[in-house]
């Protein structure tokens, strides 16, 4: 396989097949913030996930794909995510989609706003919601069950190469809640099979990552 989820600002999509979907990664911004795109393989539709700043690169990744988004998810509130959602809300038309808790502070309104074991429709691909709580209060992952026989999980900024995402910013993060809902959601749920897409920087895997569990909870971050 020669997708290794290693992208850079400037760089051209990095893409990967697998078998019912397409996947496509770029960076945006000085914070290395990663957008992807999920097109289906069979309807051409489309989930746009973390619509995090530059437009104009987001919407040639949209055009190189040549698929439609239908859907729009933001993975969680902070600024540094939602830079460019009104653009691509106001030029794709794509049903908006976060985690309730987080949805009343994003700069556009939400069509729906996604609970644990929700699931997102995109043509024939679906995607299972799972809600990590901590980062921020209405943080979300979703999962999408490739024809690869892997599972692919777009984390945010819940789970990174390393650990959790950071909880020591703001009043309403809580390091124990992530923790706990990062063990039982994801490591509890899916399988070492599993390849994790950050928020920022490189991919991962949760067979990599799961035998650190008890250290980042004994470090407490």
């Amino acid at each position: 396989m020669s997708y290794d989820g290693k992208v850079a600002p400037g760089d051209g999509p990095a893409t990967r097949d697998t078998g019912n979907a397409r996947i496509s990664k770029i960076s945006v911004s000085d914070m290395h913030n990663n957008v992807y795109l999920i097109t289906d393989a069979a309807t051409g539709d489309a989930l746009l996930i973390d619509a995090a700043d530059d437009w104009p690169a987001i919407g040639a990744m949209i055009a190189a794909d040549g698929g439609r988004v239908t859907h729009l998810a933001t993975t969680h509130r902070h600024w540094d995510h939602v830079r460019a959602l009104s653009d691509a809300a106001r030029e794709t038309g794509a049903q908006l989609l976060a985690g309730a808790d987080d949805a009343e502070h994003l700069p556009v309104p939400v069509d729906r706003p996604l609970q644990d074991g929700d699931d997102v429709q995109v043509g024939d691909l679906r995607f299972d919601v799972v809600a990590l709580r901590g980062h921020t209060p209405g943080s979300i992952a979703l999962a999408l069950r490739g024809g690869d026989g892997m599972t692919h999980l777009f984390t945010g900024d819940s789970l990174f190469p390393g650990g959790v995402g950071a909880t020591n910013h703001n009043d309403y993060q809580s390091f124990p809640q992530l923790i706990d809902d990062v063990e039982e959601r994801v490591f509890g749920r899916y399988d070492d099979n599993t390849w994790v897409y950050p928020g920022h920087g490189d991919d991962t895997t949760l067979a990599t990552e799961r035998p650190h569990l008890g250290e980042w909870r004994s470090r407490g971050w």
